[in-house]
């Protein structure tokens, strides 16, 4: 099983290689990140109910290549900004059991101020 370690190496190898470092400034690593999850919302645009079911289904090698792309620009943000993800992932993840504890939230799709 590769480990997230694993894949930040590959893609910072992979960045190097082309000697690409000197175009990923955090502001447009963010913005890469945020135009490869507008391409993955795009494959659901326009789609409701069964439609969406279908997209996963018909799509879903363009839909694993825009979640690569998505991981790809998350890693090496972290990377880049010093940032643990596996750390960030579990203090994030305790912060929102606390804002959504099971009891108040299970079933329900409010926002916690709304809970």
């Amino acid at each position: 099983m590769t480990n997230l370690e694993d894949l930040t190496a590959r893609a910072i190898a992979f960045r190097d290689e082309r000697n690409w470092k000197q175009f990923h400034n955090a502001k447009d690593a963010a913005l890469s990140l945020v135009l490869e999850a507008a391409e993955l919302l795009e494959l659901f645009q326009w789609k409701n109910g069964a439609e969406i079911d279908q997209v996963v289904r018909t799509h879903h090698s363009a839909l694993s290549d825009e979640l690569a792309d998505v991981l790809y620009w998350v890693l090496l943000l972290a990377n880049d900004s010093g940032v643990d993800l596996r750390r960030a992932f579990e203090d994030k993840l305790a912060k929102n059991e606390t804002k959504y504890p099971t009891e108040k939230a299970r079933n329900r799709k409010e926002k916690y101020s709304q809970l």
